[in-house]
């Protein structure tokens, strides 16, 4: 079973760039991000959890050069698909930032250390 889904993650990545691609002139309405830390862009800044990003060497090539929350020393996957579609980078859903215009650009609900099982989390 694992085999099977670890040989679907490539071909997921696969038909996303496809559909970058193919639908650039669509007029996205919001863009809203789920996931774990590969997309996380600083929702965990606002939890009280020990999976932080909000110290060097994060952000060292983010575009401000100063951690920002994402798991990664600069832009991360929504931000390129944001920068693509021609729109800002989905605000942290938890962010006080995020009010009126800026939600309807959309909201990013990615948290480092999630996952579906119960047990996720508590190690």
């Amino acid at each position: 079973m694992a085999k099977s889904v670890a040989n679907l993650v490539p071909l997921g990545f696969y038909i996303l760039q496809v559909m970058i691609i193919l639908v650039p002139q669509a007029n996205a309405r919001a863009f809203l991000v789920f996931g774990d830390s590969l997309v996380d862009n600083g929702n965990n800044d606002f939890l009280a959890t020990t999976a932080r990003a909000d110290n060097y060497p994060y952000g060292i090539d983010y575009p401000t050069h100063r951690p920002t929350g994402r798991f990664s020393n600069g832009l991360n996957i929504p931000d390129l698909i944001s920068e693509h579609l021609g729109q800002a980078s989905p605000l942290p859903y938890l962010s006080p930032m995020l009010k009126k215009d800026k939600l309807l650009i959309g909201a990013n609900f990615a948290s480092a250390g999630i996952g579906i099982l119960n047990d996720t989390g508590i190690h």
